[in-house]
């Protein structure tokens, strides 16, 4: 069921092929509740949200519940407009400005609820030779 199914519904029988012959139920109100979002929670890969300058970061969002079309939100503490919509939210070079505090939020146009906040940290570029390589 969604919320637009809301409504007044009866039901009617055609007896043989006589059309004069129609019985129709009382009508019956049927109310679809939506179920409101919550436990939004947000993971990061790489896990920790500790990502090196240049390399990849994708972080995603779910819902432990909630009813009707979701749509998500990310943000990041400071900015007033969200980064980006959708349940992924994908860095391909991470750069130092990116780091900071990020949430999302997730709503279904009835209700919206933010994960809690993770922490981005974004590491200086790996130098190869501390490595030991070559």
């Amino acid at each position: 069921l969604q919320l637009h199914h809301s409504g007044r519904y009866c039901c009617q029988a055609t007896v043989g092929r006589i059309l004069s012959k129609r019985h129709k139920s009382a009508p019956v109100t049927v109310v679809v509740q939506g179920v409101p979002v919550s436990g939004v929670s947000l993971v990061a890969q790489p896990p920790g949200g500790q990502v090196v300058e240049g390399d990849r970061l994708v972080l995603g969002c779910s819902v432990a519940a909630g009813t009707g079309p979701l749509s998500f939100s990310w943000h990041r503490q400071g900015l007033v407009t969200p980064l980006a919509t959708g349940p992924r939210y994908e860095l391909r070079a991470a750069q130092h400005r990116d780091g900071g505090r990020y949430h999302c939020t997730a709503t279904n146009g009835g209700t919206a609820a933010d994960s809690p906040p993770l922490w981005v940290t974004v590491l200086g570029e790996q130098d190869p030779l501390a490595s030991g390589a070559p």
